[in-house]
Protein backbone atom coordinates (compact mmCIF):
# COMPACT_ATOMS: atom_id res chain seq x y z
CA UNK A 1 0.00 0.00 0.00
CA UNK A 2 1.67 3.57 -1.06
CA UNK A 3 1.64 5.90 1.44
CA UNK A 4 0.48 8.73 -0.04
CA UNK A 5 1.66 11.42 2.58
CA UNK A 6 5.53 11.21 1.36
CA UNK A 7 3.88 13.30 -1.43
CA UNK A 8 2.54 16.22 0.42
CA UNK A 9 5.92 18.30 0.25
CA UNK A 10 6.05 17.61 -3.28
CA UNK A 11 2.31 18.84 -3.71
CA UNK A 12 2.72 22.12 -1.76
CA UNK A 13 5.87 22.73 -3.93
CA UNK A 14 4.29 22.26 -7.14
CA UNK A 15 0.92 24.36 -6.39
CA UNK A 16 3.19 27.22 -5.16
CA UNK A 17 5.06 26.63 -8.62
CA UNK A 18 1.61 26.63 -10.16
CA UNK A 19 -0.46 28.48 -8.78
CA UNK A 20 0.79 30.94 -6.18
CA UNK A 21 3.78 32.43 -8.60
CA UNK A 22 1.47 33.23 -11.40
CA UNK A 23 -0.99 35.17 -8.89
CA UNK A 24 2.07 36.98 -8.08
CA UNK A 25 3.01 37.62 -11.53
CA UNK A 26 -0.41 38.80 -12.40
CA UNK A 27 -0.25 41.38 -9.76
CA UNK A 28 3.15 42.47 -11.79
CA UNK A 29 5.52 41.08 -8.76
CA UNK A 30 8.76 39.62 -8.98
CA UNK A 31 8.10 35.86 -8.84
CA UNK A 32 11.42 35.59 -6.43
CA UNK A 33 8.84 37.27 -4.00
CA UNK A 34 6.31 34.44 -4.38
CA UNK A 35 8.65 32.00 -3.69
CA UNK A 36 10.14 33.40 -0.58
CA UNK A 37 6.74 34.53 0.98
CA UNK A 38 5.31 31.17 0.55
CA UNK A 39 8.09 29.22 1.74
CA UNK A 40 7.58 31.70 4.95
CA UNK A 41 4.16 31.08 5.51
CA UNK A 42 4.20 27.79 4.62
CA UNK A 43 7.16 26.25 6.20
CA UNK A 44 8.35 24.81 9.21
CA UNK A 45 8.87 28.25 10.82
CA UNK A 46 5.55 29.50 9.70
CA UNK A 47 2.48 27.47 9.52
CA UNK A 48 4.16 24.17 9.30
CA UNK A 49 5.32 25.07 13.17
CA UNK A 50 0.93 24.18 13.59
CA UNK A 51 0.49 20.97 12.32
CA UNK A 52 0.36 18.96 15.61
CA UNK A 53 -2.60 21.70 16.60
CA UNK A 54 -4.31 21.35 13.24
CA UNK A 55 -3.29 18.10 11.35
CA UNK A 56 -4.90 19.51 8.38
CA UNK A 57 -2.51 21.67 7.76
CA UNK A 58 -0.13 19.25 6.98
CA UNK A 59 -1.56 18.47 3.73
CA UNK A 60 -0.64 22.57 2.78
CA UNK A 61 2.46 23.10 4.59
CA UNK A 62 6.23 21.81 4.38
CA UNK A 63 7.32 20.40 7.67
CA UNK A 64 10.81 19.47 7.20
CA UNK A 65 12.78 21.77 4.67
CA UNK A 66 15.62 19.04 4.45
CA UNK A 67 13.13 17.11 2.62
CA UNK A 68 13.62 19.20 -0.62
CA UNK A 69 16.82 20.94 0.16
CA UNK A 70 18.97 18.72 -2.05
CA UNK A 71 16.80 19.13 -4.83
CA UNK A 72 16.89 23.10 -4.30
CA UNK A 73 20.53 22.69 -4.36
CA UNK A 74 20.48 21.89 -7.83
CA UNK A 75 18.57 25.30 -9.12
CA UNK A 76 21.96 26.74 -8.25
CA UNK A 77 24.15 24.24 -10.21
CA UNK A 78 21.45 24.65 -12.99
CA UNK A 79 21.84 28.61 -13.07
CA UNK A 80 25.84 28.73 -13.26
CA UNK A 81 25.44 25.93 -15.36
CA UNK A 82 23.52 28.55 -17.86
CA UNK A 83 25.82 31.31 -16.79
CA UNK A 84 28.80 29.03 -18.61
CA UNK A 85 27.03 28.79 -21.24
CA UNK A 86 26.42 32.48 -22.21
CA UNK A 87 30.44 32.84 -20.65
CA UNK A 88 33.37 32.00 -22.88
CA UNK A 89 36.87 31.57 -21.14
CA UNK A 90 37.86 34.85 -23.22
CA UNK A 91 35.24 37.11 -21.71
CA UNK A 92 35.68 35.41 -18.35
CA UNK A 93 39.52 36.37 -18.71
CA UNK A 94 38.87 40.16 -20.04
CA UNK A 95 36.85 40.07 -16.37
CA UNK A 96 40.03 39.08 -14.18
CA UNK A 97 40.64 42.52 -12.93
CA UNK A 98 37.38 42.53 -11.32
CA UNK A 99 37.54 39.25 -10.64
CA UNK A 100 40.56 38.85 -8.30
CA UNK A 101 40.83 43.03 -7.82
CA UNK A 102 36.96 44.06 -7.32
CA UNK A 103 35.72 40.84 -6.17
CA UNK A 104 38.39 40.59 -3.25
CA UNK A 105 38.60 43.72 -1.83
CA UNK A 106 35.30 43.55 -1.04
CA UNK A 107 34.91 40.29 0.51
CA UNK A 108 38.16 41.46 2.84
CA UNK A 109 37.57 44.64 3.84
CA UNK A 110 33.59 44.08 4.04
CA UNK A 111 34.36 41.11 6.33
CA UNK A 112 36.75 43.27 8.24
CA UNK A 113 34.11 45.39 9.05
CA UNK A 114 31.62 43.41 9.96
CA UNK A 115 33.85 41.55 12.40
CA UNK A 116 34.52 44.61 14.10
CA UNK A 117 30.69 45.14 14.50
CA UNK A 118 30.43 41.45 16.23
CA UNK A 119 33.48 42.35 18.26
CA UNK A 120 31.88 45.65 19.33
CA UNK A 121 28.76 43.59 19.96
CA UNK A 122 29.94 41.35 22.69
CA UNK A 123 30.84 38.45 20.28
CA UNK A 124 33.72 36.20 20.48
CA UNK A 125 36.96 36.59 18.10
CA UNK A 126 36.02 33.30 16.24
CA UNK A 127 32.47 34.01 16.23
CA UNK A 128 32.93 37.20 14.72
CA UNK A 129 34.91 36.38 12.01
CA UNK A 130 32.91 33.87 11.05
CA UNK A 131 29.77 35.92 11.04
CA UNK A 132 31.93 38.66 8.91
CA UNK A 133 32.87 36.43 6.64
CA UNK A 134 29.73 34.95 6.16
CA UNK A 135 27.47 38.10 5.81
CA UNK A 136 29.70 39.54 3.59
CA UNK A 137 28.89 37.04 0.48
CA UNK A 138 25.96 37.97 -1.13
CA UNK A 139 23.05 35.86 -3.14
CA UNK A 140 24.34 34.29 -6.61
CA UNK A 141 21.14 32.89 -7.03
CA UNK A 142 19.02 35.78 -6.44
CA UNK A 143 20.75 38.18 -8.37
CA UNK A 144 21.94 36.18 -11.06
CA UNK A 145 18.35 35.00 -11.74
CA UNK A 146 17.36 38.60 -11.92
CA UNK A 147 19.44 39.33 -14.25
CA UNK A 148 19.21 36.58 -16.61
CA UNK A 149 15.45 37.16 -16.66
CA UNK A 150 16.06 41.00 -17.26
CA UNK A 151 18.61 40.17 -20.18
CA UNK A 152 21.42 41.78 -18.12
CA UNK A 153 23.92 39.64 -17.30
CA UNK A 154 26.17 41.31 -20.38
CA UNK A 155 25.67 44.68 -18.92
CA UNK A 156 27.95 46.27 -17.01
CA UNK A 157 26.08 46.08 -13.95
CA UNK A 158 25.61 42.18 -14.62
CA UNK A 159 29.20 41.41 -15.26
CA UNK A 160 30.01 43.35 -11.90
CA UNK A 161 28.55 41.51 -10.08
CA UNK A 162 28.93 38.45 -11.86
CA UNK A 163 32.69 39.55 -11.51
CA UNK A 164 32.09 39.76 -7.58
CA UNK A 165 29.86 36.84 -6.73
CA UNK A 166 32.33 34.63 -8.60
CA UNK A 167 35.23 36.12 -6.23
CA UNK A 168 32.90 35.08 -3.30
CA UNK A 169 32.30 31.88 -4.44
CA UNK A 170 35.48 30.91 -4.29
CA UNK A 171 36.20 32.60 -0.91
CA UNK A 172 33.42 29.99 0.37
CA UNK A 173 36.20 27.49 0.59
CA UNK A 174 38.82 28.50 2.37
CA UNK A 175 35.74 29.85 5.07
CA UNK A 176 34.28 25.98 5.57
CA UNK A 177 37.86 25.07 5.72
CA UNK A 178 38.20 27.70 8.62
CA UNK A 179 35.06 26.54 10.60
CA UNK A 180 35.68 22.78 10.39
CA UNK A 181 39.43 23.16 11.94
CA UNK A 182 38.22 25.40 14.85
CA UNK A 183 35.27 22.92 15.32
CA UNK A 184 37.71 20.21 15.56
CA UNK A 185 40.22 22.34 17.79
CA UNK A 186 42.69 20.82 15.73
CA UNK A 187 46.88 22.30 15.96
CA UNK A 188 47.63 22.10 12.49
CA UNK A 189 48.82 25.28 10.72
CA UNK A 190 45.71 26.88 9.66
CA UNK A 191 47.70 28.28 6.76
CA UNK A 192 49.35 25.02 5.41
CA UNK A 193 45.63 24.00 5.55
CA UNK A 194 44.27 26.84 3.22
CA UNK A 195 47.12 26.21 0.77
CA UNK A 196 46.42 22.48 0.51
CA UNK A 197 42.74 23.17 0.52
CA UNK A 198 43.87 25.55 -2.45
CA UNK A 199 46.01 23.41 -4.18
CA UNK A 200 43.47 20.54 -4.13
CA UNK A 201 40.49 23.12 -5.64
CA UNK A 202 43.24 23.90 -8.53
CA UNK A 203 43.78 20.41 -8.83
CA UNK A 204 39.92 19.64 -9.13
CA UNK A 205 39.08 22.25 -11.84
CA UNK A 206 42.31 21.35 -14.04
CA UNK A 207 41.21 17.93 -13.79
CA UNK A 208 37.18 18.89 -14.90
CA UNK A 209 38.76 21.46 -17.45
CA UNK A 210 40.96 18.89 -18.80
CA UNK A 211 38.31 15.61 -19.11
CA UNK A 212 35.76 18.32 -20.51
CA UNK A 213 38.08 19.29 -23.66
CA UNK A 214 38.65 15.90 -24.22
CA UNK A 215 35.08 14.17 -24.01
CA UNK A 216 32.35 16.67 -23.56
CA UNK A 217 32.37 17.27 -27.38
CA UNK A 218 32.70 13.47 -28.28
CA UNK A 219 29.72 12.53 -25.73
CA UNK A 220 27.52 14.80 -27.39
CA UNK A 221 28.46 14.31 -31.16
CA UNK A 222 27.93 10.67 -30.29
CA UNK A 223 24.08 11.29 -28.53
CA UNK A 224 23.10 13.84 -31.14
CA UNK A 225 23.79 11.16 -34.24
CA UNK A 226 20.92 9.23 -32.65
CA UNK A 227 18.72 11.87 -32.88
CA UNK A 228 16.96 11.27 -29.84
CA UNK A 229 15.76 13.97 -27.81
CA UNK A 230 15.58 11.81 -24.41
CA UNK A 231 19.17 10.64 -24.69
CA UNK A 232 20.17 14.43 -25.60
CA UNK A 233 18.59 14.88 -22.36
CA UNK A 234 19.89 12.43 -20.56
CA UNK A 235 23.46 13.26 -21.50
CA UNK A 236 22.75 16.98 -20.50
CA UNK A 237 21.53 16.20 -17.02
CA UNK A 238 24.66 13.67 -16.75
CA UNK A 239 27.35 16.25 -17.13
CA UNK A 240 25.84 18.71 -14.84
CA UNK A 241 25.14 16.73 -12.30
CA UNK A 242 28.54 15.05 -13.08
CA UNK A 243 30.73 18.24 -12.55
CA UNK A 244 29.27 19.40 -9.83
CA UNK A 245 29.64 16.02 -8.00
CA UNK A 246 33.51 15.70 -9.07
CA UNK A 247 33.73 19.44 -8.06
CA UNK A 248 32.21 18.98 -4.65
CA UNK A 249 34.25 15.81 -3.52
CA UNK A 250 36.92 17.75 -4.09
CA UNK A 251 35.94 20.55 -1.50
CA UNK A 252 34.36 22.94 -3.99
CA UNK A 253 31.40 23.90 -4.72
CA UNK A 254 28.93 22.20 -7.19
CA UNK A 255 27.53 25.44 -9.06
CA UNK A 256 30.66 26.26 -9.69
CA UNK A 257 31.97 22.82 -11.00
CA UNK A 258 28.90 23.27 -13.60
CA UNK A 259 29.81 26.73 -14.45
CA UNK A 260 33.26 25.03 -15.65
CA UNK A 261 31.16 22.74 -17.82
CA UNK A 262 28.82 25.75 -19.37
CA UNK A 263 31.98 27.35 -20.29
CA UNK A 264 33.52 23.89 -21.89
CA UNK A 265 30.55 24.20 -23.85
CA UNK A 266 29.73 27.44 -24.33
CA UNK A 267 31.38 27.23 -27.64
CA UNK A 268 30.70 24.42 -29.11
CA UNK A 269 27.85 23.41 -31.96
CA UNK A 270 25.46 22.10 -29.30
CA UNK A 271 25.07 24.90 -26.98
CA UNK A 272 22.30 26.49 -28.15
CA UNK A 273 20.29 22.78 -27.83
CA UNK A 274 21.63 22.46 -24.04
CA UNK A 275 20.35 26.06 -23.22
CA UNK A 276 16.68 25.15 -24.67
CA UNK A 277 17.27 21.96 -22.20
CA UNK A 278 18.32 22.98 -19.15
CA UNK A 279 16.17 26.47 -18.89
CA UNK A 280 13.19 24.53 -17.99
CA UNK A 281 14.62 22.81 -15.10
CA UNK A 282 16.48 25.72 -13.94
CA UNK A 283 12.94 27.80 -13.71
CA UNK A 284 11.71 25.05 -11.26
CA UNK A 285 14.30 23.92 -9.53
CA UNK A 286 15.61 27.52 -8.73
CA UNK A 287 12.09 28.22 -7.72
CA UNK A 288 12.61 25.24 -4.96
CA UNK A 289 15.95 27.25 -3.82
CA UNK A 290 13.81 30.64 -2.92
CA UNK A 291 11.19 28.35 -1.48
CA UNK A 292 14.12 26.61 0.79
CA UNK A 293 15.44 30.30 1.20
CA UNK A 294 12.20 31.79 2.78
CA UNK A 295 11.39 28.54 5.07
CA UNK A 296 14.99 30.34 6.85
CA UNK A 297 12.94 33.14 8.00
CA UNK A 298 11.06 32.80 11.17
CA UNK A 299 8.59 35.06 11.64
CA UNK A 300 8.41 34.15 15.90
CA UNK A 301 12.36 36.07 15.25
CA UNK A 302 10.63 39.11 13.34
CA UNK A 303 8.02 39.26 16.55
CA UNK A 304 10.49 38.82 18.98
CA UNK A 305 12.97 41.53 18.35
CA UNK A 306 11.33 43.05 15.74
CA UNK A 307 13.39 46.72 15.82
CA UNK A 308 16.73 45.27 16.70
CA UNK A 309 15.88 43.28 13.36
CA UNK A 310 14.99 46.01 10.87
CA UNK A 311 18.33 47.97 12.47
CA UNK A 312 20.41 44.37 11.51
CA UNK A 313 19.20 43.97 7.89
CA UNK A 314 19.42 47.99 7.65
CA UNK A 315 23.15 47.62 8.51
CA UNK A 316 24.35 44.95 6.48
CA UNK A 317 22.54 46.33 3.21
CA UNK A 318 23.55 50.07 3.66
CA UNK A 319 27.33 48.60 5.11
CA UNK A 320 27.72 46.43 1.76
CA UNK A 321 26.18 48.52 -0.61
CA UNK A 322 28.36 51.09 0.22
CA UNK A 323 31.44 50.12 0.45
CA UNK A 324 31.00 48.10 -3.24
CA UNK A 325 29.73 51.53 -4.39
CA UNK A 326 33.01 53.11 -3.30
CA UNK A 327 35.37 49.95 -4.30
CA UNK A 328 33.44 50.05 -7.89
CA UNK A 329 34.20 53.79 -8.01
CA UNK A 330 37.63 53.05 -7.33
CA UNK A 331 38.12 50.84 -10.59
CA UNK A 332 36.51 53.83 -12.21
CA UNK A 333 33.43 52.06 -13.07
CA UNK A 334 30.15 54.92 -13.88
CA UNK A 335 27.92 55.89 -10.82
CA UNK A 336 24.92 53.96 -12.01
CA UNK A 337 26.56 50.59 -12.78
CA UNK A 338 28.84 51.47 -8.90
CA UNK A 339 25.24 52.20 -7.21
CA UNK A 340 23.14 49.13 -8.58
CA UNK A 341 25.87 46.93 -8.15
CA UNK A 342 26.18 47.97 -4.75
CA UNK A 343 22.55 47.68 -3.81
CA UNK A 344 22.06 44.47 -5.59
CA UNK A 345 24.57 42.85 -3.92
CA UNK A 346 24.38 44.54 -0.37
CA UNK A 347 22.06 41.68 1.08
CA UNK A 348 22.92 38.58 2.61
CA UNK A 349 23.69 35.13 0.38
CA UNK A 350 22.77 31.73 0.52
CA UNK A 351 26.11 30.53 1.44
CA UNK A 352 25.92 32.31 5.03
CA UNK A 353 23.01 29.75 6.03
CA UNK A 354 25.65 26.81 4.86
CA UNK A 355 28.44 28.49 6.82
CA UNK A 356 26.67 29.80 10.21
CA UNK A 357 24.69 26.56 10.03
CA UNK A 358 27.88 24.70 10.12
CA UNK A 359 29.57 26.76 12.65
CA UNK A 360 26.64 26.74 15.23
CA UNK A 361 26.00 23.03 14.63
CA UNK A 362 30.14 23.06 15.81
CA UNK A 363 29.27 24.90 18.66
CA UNK A 364 31.01 27.76 17.66
CA UNK A 365 27.78 30.48 17.49
CA UNK A 366 25.27 30.47 19.76
CA UNK A 367 22.09 28.85 18.49
CA UNK A 368 19.86 31.97 19.56
CA UNK A 369 22.45 34.61 17.50
CA UNK A 370 22.17 31.96 14.94
CA UNK A 371 18.38 32.53 14.33
CA UNK A 372 19.07 36.44 14.50
CA UNK A 373 21.45 36.34 12.27
CA UNK A 374 19.90 33.79 9.17
CA UNK A 375 16.54 35.78 10.05
CA UNK A 376 17.62 38.56 9.22
CA UNK A 377 19.65 37.75 6.56
CA UNK A 378 16.81 35.95 4.84
CA UNK A 379 15.04 39.37 4.95
CA UNK A 380 17.41 40.96 3.37
CA UNK A 381 17.60 38.63 0.97
CA UNK A 382 13.83 39.03 -0.38
CA UNK A 383 14.06 42.70 -0.48
CA UNK A 384 16.72 42.18 -3.22
CA UNK A 385 13.70 42.41 -6.23
CA UNK A 386 12.87 45.88 -4.10
CA UNK A 387 16.41 46.95 -4.32
CA UNK A 388 16.99 46.17 -8.03
CA UNK A 389 13.62 48.15 -8.81
CA UNK A 390 14.96 51.52 -6.71
CA UNK A 391 18.90 50.81 -8.39
CA UNK A 392 17.50 50.60 -11.83
CA UNK A 393 15.09 53.77 -11.40
CA UNK A 394 18.61 55.73 -9.81
CA UNK A 395 20.97 54.35 -12.46
CA UNK A 396 18.37 55.43 -15.23
CA UNK A 397 18.74 59.20 -13.73
CA UNK A 398 22.66 58.82 -13.38
CA UNK A 399 23.56 57.03 -16.46
CA UNK A 400 23.04 59.95 -19.39
CA UNK A 401 26.77 59.79 -21.01
CA UNK A 402 28.52 57.77 -18.75
CA UNK A 403 29.81 54.53 -20.17
CA UNK A 404 30.86 51.39 -18.94
CA UNK A 405 34.28 50.26 -18.66
CA UNK A 406 35.50 48.76 -22.15
CA UNK A 407 36.39 45.62 -20.56
CA UNK A 408 32.29 45.37 -19.08
CA UNK A 409 31.11 46.64 -22.71
CA UNK A 410 32.99 43.91 -24.78
CA UNK A 411 30.94 41.11 -26.56
CA UNK A 412 27.40 42.34 -26.44
CA UNK A 413 25.13 39.91 -24.73
CA UNK A 414 23.58 38.29 -28.03
CA UNK A 415 22.60 39.02 -31.43
CA UNK A 416 20.00 41.59 -32.67
CA UNK A 417 18.49 41.33 -36.51
CA UNK A 418 19.71 38.69 -37.67
CA UNK A 419 19.02 35.97 -39.33
CA UNK A 420 17.95 32.18 -38.28
CA UNK A 421 18.20 30.45 -41.28
CA UNK A 422 16.41 26.67 -40.20
CA UNK A 423 18.34 23.94 -42.11
CA UNK A 424 22.17 23.74 -43.46
CA UNK A 425 21.77 21.53 -46.53
CA UNK A 426 22.61 22.51 -49.77
CA UNK A 427 19.78 25.21 -49.82
CA UNK A 428 20.82 26.59 -46.68
CA UNK A 429 24.43 26.73 -47.10
CA UNK A 430 23.27 28.63 -50.73
CA UNK A 431 21.17 31.03 -48.31
CA UNK A 432 23.94 31.83 -45.56
CA UNK A 433 26.94 31.73 -47.92
CA UNK A 434 25.00 34.92 -49.73
CA UNK A 435 24.01 36.35 -46.62
CA UNK A 436 27.60 36.48 -45.60
CA UNK A 437 28.43 37.98 -48.93
CA UNK A 438 26.89 41.37 -48.53
CA UNK A 439 27.85 41.56 -44.54
CA UNK A 440 24.56 40.39 -42.71
CA UNK A 441 24.99 38.09 -39.50
CA UNK A 442 22.87 34.98 -39.29
CA UNK A 443 23.06 31.69 -37.24
CA UNK A 444 22.45 28.36 -39.21
CA UNK A 445 20.56 25.29 -37.20
CA UNK A 446 20.78 21.90 -38.18
CA UNK A 447 19.66 18.60 -36.70
CA UNK A 448 22.24 16.39 -38.14
CA UNK A 449 24.76 15.87 -35.82
CA UNK A 450 27.66 14.58 -37.94
CA UNK A 451 26.88 17.61 -40.37
CA UNK A 452 27.20 20.27 -37.75
CA UNK A 453 30.33 18.60 -36.44
CA UNK A 454 32.33 18.61 -40.12
CA UNK A 455 30.54 22.36 -40.64
CA UNK A 456 31.96 23.45 -37.26
CA UNK A 457 35.20 22.42 -37.56
CA UNK A 458 35.07 24.11 -41.02
CA UNK A 459 34.41 27.27 -39.06
CA UNK A 460 30.66 27.52 -39.89
CA UNK A 461 28.28 29.26 -37.45
CA UNK A 462 25.57 26.44 -37.24
CA UNK A 463 24.14 24.78 -34.14
CA UNK A 464 22.89 21.65 -33.57
CA UNK A 465 19.35 21.43 -32.39
CA UNK A 466 15.92 20.86 -33.18
CA UNK A 467 14.30 24.08 -34.39
CA UNK A 468 10.28 22.76 -33.90
CA UNK A 469 11.45 23.51 -30.27
CA UNK A 470 10.33 26.81 -29.37
CA UNK A 471 13.21 27.18 -26.75
CA UNK A 472 15.69 26.64 -29.05
CA UNK A 473 14.66 29.06 -31.66
CA UNK A 474 14.70 31.41 -28.44
CA UNK A 475 18.84 30.27 -27.79
CA UNK A 476 19.17 30.96 -31.24
CA UNK A 477 17.98 34.79 -30.34
CA UNK A 478 13.99 34.47 -31.76
CA UNK A 479 13.24 37.32 -30.07
CA UNK A 480 15.98 39.79 -31.55
CA UNK A 481 15.56 38.23 -35.07
CA UNK A 482 15.28 39.89 -38.46
CA UNK A 483 14.40 37.43 -40.46
CA UNK A 484 13.79 33.70 -40.17
CA UNK A 485 14.45 31.23 -43.41
CA UNK A 486 13.09 28.29 -43.25
CA UNK A 487 15.31 25.72 -46.03
CA UNK A 488 14.17 22.10 -44.79
CA UNK A 489 12.46 20.19 -47.12
CA UNK A 490 10.09 17.86 -44.69
CA UNK A 491 6.64 19.30 -44.71
CA UNK A 492 5.61 18.51 -40.99
CA UNK A 493 9.11 19.92 -39.68
CA UNK A 494 7.92 23.38 -42.06
CA UNK A 495 4.75 23.88 -40.79
CA UNK A 496 5.52 23.28 -36.65
CA UNK A 497 8.45 25.74 -37.55
CA UNK A 498 6.15 28.86 -39.38
CA UNK A 499 3.54 28.10 -36.26
CA UNK A 500 6.09 28.18 -33.46
CA UNK A 501 8.00 31.46 -35.02
CA UNK A 502 4.42 33.29 -35.80
CA UNK A 503 3.36 32.25 -31.93
CA UNK A 504 6.88 34.19 -30.36
CA UNK A 505 7.17 36.81 -32.84
CA UNK A 506 4.02 37.87 -35.16
CA UNK A 507 6.16 40.43 -36.37
CA UNK A 508 9.81 38.77 -37.51
CA UNK A 509 9.62 37.88 -41.67
CA UNK A 510 9.62 34.21 -42.72
CA UNK A 511 10.82 33.15 -45.73
CA UNK A 512 10.33 29.49 -46.43
CA UNK A 513 10.77 26.81 -48.82
CA UNK A 514 7.44 24.82 -49.91
CA UNK A 515 6.94 21.39 -51.30
CA UNK A 516 3.81 22.30 -53.76
CA UNK A 517 1.57 24.82 -54.54
CA UNK A 518 -1.17 23.45 -51.71
CA UNK A 519 1.91 23.57 -48.85
CA UNK A 520 2.58 26.89 -50.72
CA UNK A 521 -1.20 27.99 -49.73
CA UNK A 522 -0.76 26.49 -46.54
CA UNK A 523 2.44 28.31 -45.14
CA UNK A 524 0.81 31.78 -46.62
CA UNK A 525 -2.31 31.18 -44.85
CA UNK A 526 -0.02 30.22 -41.43
CA UNK A 527 1.71 33.30 -41.73
CA UNK A 528 4.64 32.84 -43.43
CA UNK A 529 6.05 36.81 -45.30
CA UNK A 530 7.31 34.44 -48.64
CA UNK A 531 6.99 31.29 -50.16
CA UNK A 532 9.24 29.72 -52.94
CA UNK A 533 7.79 27.29 -54.63
CA UNK A 534 10.44 24.31 -55.38
CA UNK A 535 8.19 23.79 -58.79
CA UNK A 536 7.30 26.99 -59.79
CA UNK A 537 11.08 28.27 -58.94
CA UNK A 538 12.30 25.72 -61.17
CA UNK A 539 9.72 26.06 -64.23
CA UNK A 540 10.68 29.85 -63.90
CA UNK A 541 14.61 29.31 -64.18
CA UNK A 542 14.31 27.04 -67.03
CA UNK A 543 11.85 29.14 -68.76
CA UNK A 544 14.05 32.50 -68.53
CA UNK A 545 16.89 29.68 -69.65
CA UNK A 546 14.95 28.82 -72.53
CA UNK A 547 14.14 32.34 -73.21
CA UNK A 548 18.17 33.98 -73.37
CA UNK A 549 18.93 30.98 -75.78
CA UNK A 550 16.08 31.80 -78.35
CA UNK A 551 17.47 35.32 -78.27
CA UNK A 552 15.19 37.06 -76.28
CA UNK A 553 17.09 40.37 -74.40
CA UNK A 554 17.98 39.28 -71.07
CA UNK A 555 16.04 42.65 -69.22
CA UNK A 556 13.30 41.56 -71.36
CA UNK A 557 13.53 37.90 -70.37
CA UNK A 558 13.96 38.99 -66.64
CA UNK A 559 10.76 41.16 -66.23
CA UNK A 560 9.11 38.31 -68.10
CA UNK A 561 9.78 36.19 -65.12
CA UNK A 562 9.03 38.29 -62.80
CA UNK A 563 5.84 39.35 -63.71
CA UNK A 564 4.75 35.55 -64.03
CA UNK A 565 6.81 34.58 -60.45
CA UNK A 566 4.43 37.57 -59.03
CA UNK A 567 1.26 36.31 -60.73
CA UNK A 568 1.80 32.98 -59.00
CA UNK A 569 2.72 34.32 -55.66
CA UNK A 570 -0.53 36.27 -56.06
CA UNK A 571 -2.36 33.83 -57.27
CA UNK A 572 -1.50 31.49 -54.11
CA UNK A 573 -1.74 34.34 -51.38
CA UNK A 574 -5.52 34.72 -52.94
CA UNK A 575 -6.26 30.95 -52.44
CA UNK A 576 -4.43 31.33 -48.77
CA UNK A 577 -7.39 33.79 -47.87
CA UNK A 578 -5.66 34.54 -44.63
CA UNK A 579 -5.44 37.85 -43.06
CA UNK A 580 -1.56 37.81 -42.33
CA UNK A 581 -0.88 38.56 -46.16
CA UNK A 582 -1.81 41.91 -45.52
CA UNK A 583 2.04 41.93 -44.62
CA UNK A 584 3.64 40.57 -47.37
CA UNK A 585 6.69 41.71 -48.64
CA UNK A 586 6.59 42.95 -51.86
CA UNK A 587 8.43 40.76 -54.71
CA UNK A 588 11.31 42.05 -56.41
Amino acid sequence: MIDISVYSDALVVLGTAGILVPVFRRWGLNPVLGYLAAGALLGPLGLGSFTTQVPTLYWFTIGNAQSIAGIAELGIVFLLFLIGLEMTFQRLVALRRFVVGLGSLQFVLTAALITAAALVAGQKPATAIILGSSLSLSSTAIVLEMLSSQERLSSGVGRTSFAVLLAQDLTVIPILLFIALLGSGSRESLWLSLLIAGLQAAVALAVITLLGRMLLRPLFRLVATARSRELFIAAVLFVIVGSGVVAHQAGLSMALGAFVAGLLLAETEYSKAIEAIVEPFKSLLLGIFFLTIGMKIDLREVLREPLWLAAFVLGLIVVKAVMLTGFARFFRLPWATSIETGLLLGPGGEFAFLCIGMATALGLVDVRVAEFVLAGTAISMALTPLLSWVARRLGAVLEAGENDDAELAAHPPGAENHVIVVGYGRVGKVVYAMLQLHGIEAIATDFDGHNVARLRREGHNVFFGDSSNPEFLKACGLENAAVVVITINVREKIDEVVKIVRAVRPDVLIFSRARDAEHARQLYAMGASEVVHETIEASLQLAAAALLGLGVPEEVADASIAEKRFEFRHELQRASDTPENHNEVPAK
